[in-house]
């Protein structure tokens, strides 16, 4: 079985992005993992060269920064990374440059991708999903946050980043067939230095909208304001060993009381349905589970 994996990264060192982390995840699972490496002008290409892995291939593209709603260009640049995937891969395994694999999943995904490598009707796999936010202690529950997205798709079939590159179709805009594993993702996308955060916010919001949008709702500040959030628990689990590095490292405090969880009565509801049927009313999905 040949596997390749596929991620994208621009200006990882600025936005403070756990990307070699991501990429140190995928090598275990990997026969080669091609990194889309964008225009960059704080080092992030010798970034990636510097993890030294023979497995790594870079390949060095420009982004089309006149591209400015729903976050078209993080599509455009995945599917760059897609592109240069060899078609002969049975499975190629995709992670954005803020998402992290586990090393106790790495036995469920391999067993799924053996077990459905020959099966055609299987297009993709689907993954769960832990967000965190604020710090490395505190994981978003509430139902803004997406449960489970595809993140390993077949090669040479025709399959494109979808919208702003959360998940994937066919190029005639099918929804994918997929399996669920029993492997979670670990998104880290809303931990990071507050300064660093805001920093983020004030630019990443121009990949959806315009330069009035953002003056109107980014605040001009010098830290992101953490607390503007509805709902989180305190995680428990463990980090994916790829982590700890930077978690020993943190240099910042984020306390949040779980008992003021702002939930709203329809959110309530759903959470109830969800824990009495299993079933999660309106979710998001944007494949076919078979």
């Amino acid at each position: 079985m040949k596997v390749v994996g596929f991620t994208f990264v621009r200006n990882a060192l600025r936005y403070d992005y756990p990307v070699l982390e991501s990429i140190n995840s995928l090598l275990p699972l990997c026969d080669e993992v091609v990194v889309a490496v964008g225009n960059s002008d704080d080092g992030t290409l010798g970034l990636i060269k510097g993890i030294g892995s023979p497995k790594i291939r870079i390949i060095e593209t420009v982004w089309d920064d006149t591209l400015r709603e729903g976050g078209r260009v993080l599509a455009v640049e995945t599917d760059k990374a897609l592109a240069a995937v060899s078609t002969d891969a049975d499975w190629a395994i995709y992670l954005q440059a803020d998402e992290v694999l586990h090393e106790a999943d790495y036995a469920a995904i391999r067993a799924g991708m053996e077990r459905w490598k020959d099966d055609k009707a299987v297009e993709g796999l689907l993954l769960n999903y832990r967000h965190f936010y604020g710090s490395y202690d505190y994981v978003g529950d509430s139902y803004r946050w997406y449960r489970r997205e595809i993140r390993i798709v077949r090669p040479g079939i025709g399959v494109r980043s979808y919208r702003d590159a959360q998940g994937f179709r066919r190029a005639d805009n099918r929804k994918l067939r997929v399996k669920l594993l029993e492997a979670t993702v670990h998104h880290y996308g809303w931990v990071k230095p507050p300064a660093a955060m805001q920093r983020k916010q004030e630019t990443f919001n121009k990949l959806w909208h315009s330069d009035e949008w953002v003056a109107q709702h980014v605040a001009p500040v010098e830290e992101f304001d953490y607390s503007q959030v509805d709902s989180l628990q305190r995680f428990t689990g463990t980090h994916p060993a790829a982590m700890q590095p930077r978690i020993d490292a943190q240099n910042w405090r984020f306390e949040h009381d779980i008992a003021r969880n702002r939930y709203r009565f329809k959110d309530r509801f759903k959470q109830t349905l969800e824990r009495l049927t299993g079933y999660r009313l309106g979710e998001y999905r944007n494949y076919e589970l078979l």
